[in-house]
């Protein structure tokens, strides 16, 4: 039962924090690309996160259905299901969900996991993300504040954000925003404290000038003190037990030094996606570069069966992704750090 109770999503989020290192969280879009994530993770012996987003579960249900809840559902389904092979925590999490899409995917996936529970099972997700973040921070966080009243009745953790990540992933087009808007002020940290604390556990991705996408070294300015800075003024003000369990967005190409600055400033998650998605595509397209002649019938002849099977390049893909999410976990200090077998 690798997929965590609510109880042991906790454990995994409070070792993280204690012990100084993050989960990567990795998006998927497919069977093949959860069994990546569940071998990269089993093979470091960490537990991590897998997670949807709406344009994954789009993808998921198929071209002529195209439902994100529908399709998120039977990837979270077809998770549960793989990870009982392994023996490590998965916690399973949907990704950014914008204000205008809470009552057609957030509520309806909240409700899943509520009609699971009612029936005698466990969550079907661990936990959720609302990303208000285009809205002024006082509609942002009513809006957080009621979503996490109703996952706190399922046993879920909500994550918010305030600040916006910038650059474009899955349909969320932000490459416009205003500099100074990629960064989260020490006074946002502490009206969300404000706003959140007493109600339930809550993960907050604050902003430090983290953009989504790949970028050259020197592109993106990242200030990770900015998380330093906030986690103070809500230490100062309302005391170490209000310290928050952070979540870095945009964190592909981040050098070391500053993943470990986050590490040191709360940042117990961190999204990857970008780097995943190359890290699939790249063997395939050298898998189609060597074996050209083989993988097209060209100029009459008949190719090869077993260089198109699409077993042969997504077993590749497979691998690529899988090594791509080992050295996530190596870079964020999971690895070995499985708490499975340990509660």
């Amino acid at each position: 039962m690798p997929i965590a109770t609510p109880a042991q999503y906790a454990a995994m989020l409070d070792s993280a924090q204690q012990n100084g290192y993050a989960y990567p969280a990795i998006n998927v879009t497919s069977i093949t690309t959860i069994n990546a994530a569940l071998k990269g993770f089993a093979d470091k012996k960490s537990d991590g996160i897998i997670q949807f987003s709406t344009g994954a579960g789009e993808f998921a249900s198929g071209l002529n259905v195209k439902d994100a809840v529908f399709g998120c559902i039977v990837l979270a389904e077809a998770a549960h299901r793989l990870a009982e092979k392994y023996d490590i925590f998965i916690g399973l999490h949907t990704d950014h969900c914008q204000p205008k899409k809470v009552d057609g995917f957030l509520r309806p996936l909240i409700q899943a996991t509520a009609d699971r529970r009612a029936a005698g099972n466990g969550n079907l997700f661990q936990s959720h993300m609302f990303d208000g973040s285009e809205l002024p921070l006082a509609e942002n966080l009513a809006i957080s504040k009621d979503l996490l009243a109703l996952c706190v009745e399922n046993e879920i953790i909500l994550e918010v954000e305030a600040g916006v990540v910038g650059g474009e992933e899955d349909g969320i087009d932000h490459s416009d925003v205003p500099a100074d808007k990629l960064y989260t002020t020490p006074e946002d940290m502490v009206q969300v404290h404000e706003t959140l604390s007493g109600i339930g556990r809550y993960m907050f991705a604050a902003t430090f000038g983290n953009v989504h996408g790949h970028y050259k070294p020197g592109a993106v300015k990242l200030r990770p003190e900015i998380l330093k800075a906030g986690q103070k003024a809500v230490t100062d003000k309302f005391g170490a037990a209000s310290e928050f369990d952070l979540v870095f967005h945009g964190g592909s190409g981040t050098p070391q030094a500053q993943l470990q600055e986050t590490l040191d400033y709360g940042v117990i998650k961190m999204n990857i996606d970008t780097d995943t998605q190359y890290a699939f595509t790249r063997p395939i397209v050298d898998h189609m570069m060597r074996n050209y002649n083989e993988v097209l019938m060209i100029d009459g002849e008949i190719g090869s069966k077993k260089s198109y099977d699409p077993r042969t390049y997504l077993k590749l893909a497979e691998t690529g992704v899988a090594n791509r999410m080992g050295r996530a976990c190596d870079d964020l200090k999971s690895t070995g750090q499985s708490i499975f077998g340990k509660l």
